[in-house]
């Protein structure tokens, strides 16, 4: 069984992280713990029609932000990785200095020591030199850079579209297949004007 570990900071675009946990909760060998900041709670009920404790109700076991003797703050509590999504720029910054001040920069912190994968969804535009320093510094150390750009080869059609793409990409790095995705094949593949059945399979939800 994979562990993977979704943490969930203050930036926008929670509803990454919470489609993340709505696809996991039907795969039945994934076993995921949940990390909240308090900011991601409030961005919630502000950018969603969810609730935070919908959102715990998706995991497997759920770890107070500020409680340093979880499970997933040892390096001896065996994952298969973590993400961070959305990831702010204080999440960022707190991963590549290792000031672990809470349980996500921790766990992250962890996983990066380990040498897991770490794949980190920041969202933050326009971004300063720093943030750019930042990226740099954190893949330095291994983790993986996947900012939820959308993708337009698959002709999206609605924001859930555009959602589920980019979760799906991540999960990839996991090797778990979201089954919604849609794969470019290359200009001589599907044609672009057929809607593609894993269109039909993608989860939506309400968003604000």
């Amino acid at each position: 069984m994979k562990k993977l570990i979704i943490g969930m900071s203050g930036a926008t675009g929670v509803i990454y992280g919470i489609r993340m946990l709505q696809v996991l909760k039907t795969v039945d060998d994934v076993e995921t713990h949940l990390i909240m900041s308090r900011f991601a709670r409030l961005n919630i009920e502000i950018e969603t029609d969810y609730s935070p404790e919908y959102v715990e109700g998706l995991a497997d076991e759920v770890h107070g932000f500020s409680n340093q003797a979880a499970s997933i703050s040892s390096g001896s509590f065996r994952t298969d990785g973590m993400v961070v999504a959305p990831c702010s720029m204080k999440s960022l910054s707190g991963i590549v200095h290792s000031h672990s001040d809470s349980l996500l920069v921790r766990a992250a912190d962890v996983v990066l020591k380990e040498q897991r994968r770490l794949v980190l969804m920041p969202r933050e535009v326009p971004l300063h030199v720093g943030h750019c320093k930042l990226f740099y510094e954190a893949a330095q150390l291994g983790a993986i850079i996947a900012p939820p750009m959308p993708a337009f080869y698959n002709r999206p059609e609605t924001l859930d579209d555009i959602i589920n793409h980019s979760v799906g990409r991540v999960l990839d790095l996991f090797g778990l297949d979201s089954e919604f995705l849609q794969r470019w094949e290359g200009p001589d593949g599907e044609k672009k004007s057929e809607r593609s059945p894993a269109k039909e399979r993608q989860p939506s939800s309400a968003t604000s």
